[in-house]
C-alpha cells in the first residue's frame, strides 16, 4: 500500500455521509420491530437489518459509483486477504457493526461506510442513528461530530486512562484472544468498557470518550472508515508493534498519542513476557 494521499475528495465524503445517514435510518427504524437472527458462525450473528441495510448501500453505491468496487461484511462473508494490488476506488462497509448488540436490543450500534483510494484509507463516516451521531471526515478534510470539529483527549497517564477494546468471535478456541493484554490493562490503567461495536470505539478515541482502544482479529470494515480520520482528530492507529495501520492486518492500536508508548509496552509483554515495572 502506497501513501501518497494528501487530501481526500470533499464531494466523496458528503456521499459517504449521507450513504451511511441513509443506512442508519433504516437500522432505526428496524430496530424497534420484531427481527430475523441467524448464525454466520458458532455464535456470530447475522440479522434480517445487516442484510437490508447492506443492500441499501450496495444500491446507492452501484447508482452513484458505478466504476467503484466494494467489499462489504455480509458479502465478503468473512476475512479476506489482503489484495495483492488495489482498485482506485475500494469501499469498505459494515451495514451493522455491533450485531449482537442489536439482536438484544442494546442501543449500540452504527453504520460504517469507508473509502480506500489506491488502497489508502482516505475518508469515512460513522453513523449512530440512535444517538443522531454522524462521525466523519479524511485526509486533509479533518475530523468532526456532527459538523463540529472533535480532538482526541489530551491524558498522558494511562493510570489516568479510559480504554476500550473487545474479544474476537474464536475467544473459547484460540489462545490468540485478547484476556492476557485485558487482564494487563486492568491493573494499569483507569478503567475497560467493552461495548461491541469497534468503528464507534474507534470514533470515541478521535472525539476524547476514550484515551486509547486495542483489538486485534477486526476486519476491514469495522475500521477502515474511523481510520481515516482519526489521526486529522490528533489521534495515532498503529498495529500492536507501532506499524502503520493496515485495514487487512489482525491488530489495531488506537490512542491520543500520549499514551501510546505505554500501551505498547504493555502489549509487549505478552510475545516478551517481560515485566511491567521494567518498560
Amino acid at each position: 500500500m502506497t501513501d501518497h494521499l494528501d487530501k481526500a475528495p470533499a464531494p466523496l465524503l458528503a456521499e459517504a455521509v449521507d450513504i451511511a445517514r441513509r443506512a442508519g435510518s433504516l437500522l432505526r427504524e428496524m430496530f424497534y420491530q420484531p427481527r430475523e437472527v441467524g448464525f454466520k458462525g458458532k455464535i456470530d450473528l447475522v440479522t434480517d437489518a445487516d442484510k437490508a441495510s447492506e443492500a441499501l448501500i450496495g444500491d446507492l453505491l452501484a447508482e452513484r459509483f458505478p466504476d467503484h468496487e466494494l467489499l462489504a461484511e455480509e458479502a465478503a462473508g468473512g476475512r479476506v486477504p489482503r489484495p495483492e494490488s488495489f482498485p482506485p476506488y475500494l469501499w469498505v462497509v459494515d451495514p451493522l457493526d455491533g450485531t449482537t448488540n442489536y439482536a438484544h436490543n442494546l442501543p449500540q450500534f452504527c453504520v460504517s461506510v469507508g473509502l480506500l483510494i489506491d488502497g489508502v484509507p482516505a475518508l469515512g463516516a460513522v453513523y449512530d442513528p440512535l444517538r443522531d451521531e454522524m462521525f466523519h471526515g479524511g485526509r486533509g478534510l479533518g475530523a468532526f461530530l456532527n459538523d463540529q470539529p472533535i480532538r482526541v483527549s489530551r491524558q498522558v497517564a494511562l493510570k489516568r486512562s479510559l480504554l476500550a477494546t473487545g474479544f474476537p468471535y474464536d475467544i473459547a478456541t484460540s489462545p490468540y484472544n485478547n484476556l492476557d493484554n485485558f487482564t494487563r490493562f486492568c491493573y494499569t490503567c483507569q478503567a475497560i468498557r467493552r461495548m461491541g461495536a469497534a468503528a464507534l470505539d474507534l470514533c470515541y478515541v478521535a472525539c476524547g470518550r476514550y484515551d486509547g482502544f486495542w483489538e486485534l482479529k477486526l476486519y476491514p470494515w469495522d475500521t477502515t472508515a474511523a481510520a481515516s480520520f482519526l489521526p486529522e482528530a490528533g489521534g495515532v492507529i498503529t498495529d500492536f508493534a507501532g506499524k502503520p495501520y493496515d485495514p487487512f492486518g489482525l491488530e489495531v492500536l488506537a490512542c491520543n498519542g500520549l499514551i501510546f508508548d505505554e500501551m505498547t509496552a504493555i502489549i509487549r509483554q505478552r510475545s516478551t513476557g517481560e515485566d511491567a515495572d521494567a518498560s
